[in-house]
Formats: structure tokens, C-alpha cells, sequence
């Protein structure tokens, strides 16, 4: 019960902090891949997204990351899936495989390439 209360708490901490900064802000840490290279990797607007959603504008999220609309959501529920993995190992079995993995690889591989396109 304590990991899921400092987790909750982890969470408040990171969403009060990206809710008060502002992501354009030369604090903020930059994409080191779109740097060297130019090219956005699978989470550049991330940080934009998610300050954009902590405050009410979902499509202006959309504009700058639609894949975390995906990954954010199949993230928790892996991670649920995961913790609960002694008490449903059918189920761990079931979503946490090798196909699994593959599939959400190539999903990051072909987002990050047509994002570049």
C-alpha cells in the first residue's frame, strides 16, 4: 500500500510541476535525438502534450504528440496488468508475451518514422 501511495504522490508531484511550467521555457530539458539529428524521435512533444491537456486543450495536445493519446493509456495498463501479475498470471501471460513487445515496438518504429515523413 505504500509503493501505490508513493506512486500517487509521484504522479500529483510530476503533474503539479508540468502544470506550473511552461515546456517552451529554456529549463525545460530538449530532445537531445531532434538535436543531432534534426528529426523528431516518438515522444518530442510530449512535455508540450501534456502541459497542453493538464490545461484543458486537448487538440492543441493533439497537434504537438497524437501517440501519447495511445501510449499513455496502453502504458497503464501494462503497468496494472504487471502488478497484478501474482495474483492474474493468466492474464500476464495473456498481454505480457513476445508478440506483445513486437507489436508495441513496431508501433513506436512506424510512428517515428511517419512522424518524420
Amino acid at each position: 500500500m505504500a509503493t501505490v501511495a508513493a506512486t500517487v504522490a509521484a504522479v500529483a508531484f510530476i503533474a503539479f510541476v508540468y502544470y506550473t511550467r511552461d515546456p517552451a521555457s529554456a529549463a525545460a530539458p530538449k530532445c537531445m535525438f531532434r538535436l543531432l539529428t534534426g528529426w523528431d524521435c516518438p515522444g518530442c512533444g510530449a512535455q508540450r502534450a501534456l502541459h497542453a491537456i493538464l490545461h484543458g486543450r486537448v487538440a492543441e495536445a493533439w497537434g504537438y504528440n497524437p501517440f501519447l493519446f495511445f501510449a499513455v493509456p496502453a502504458g497503464v495498463f501494462f503497468i496494472v496488468v504487471e502488478g497484478l501479475r501474482t495474483r492474474y498470471p493468466r492474464l500476464h501471460r495473456a498481454v505480457i508475451n513476445e508478440f506483445t513487445i513486437c507489436a508495441v515496438l513496431a508501433a513506436v518504429l512506424a510512428w517515428w518514422i511517419f512522424r518524420n515523413l
